[in-house]
């Protein structure tokens, strides 16, 4: 499995762990991932407030994919390539 996931490209480990994630409907996941994007993190860097996140698993779901979704994660991409490989180990995936 190990081998599997290092071969893959980034976008298709990403696709799959949020598939799975969707799959169990793991809300916590899906808020993990956006809590440490860089747009994310921007904001609790200026003094803003995350707030309470209130939302179904469908609209966290679309925010993950939109944040994934085409942007560039630069120096972050190994670090939520990791997480996404993890997730799928963890869940059995593959």
């Amino acid at each position: 499995m190990t081998d599997q996931l290092a071969d893959l490209p980034f976008d298709e480990v990403k696709h799959q762990a949020i598939e799975l994630a969707e799959k169990r409907h793991d809300v916590g996941f899906f808020f993990d991932l956006i809590k440490h994007t860089p747009a994310v993190a921007a904001t609790a860097d200026e003094g803003g407030s995350l707030g309470e996140f209130s939302g179904t698993i469908t609209e966290l779901v679309e925010a993950a994919r939109e944040l994934f979704g085409s942007g560039d994660l630069g120096e972050l991409e190994p670090l939520f390539r990791a997480r996404f490989e993890d997730y799928l180990r963890q869940h059995g995936h593959g």
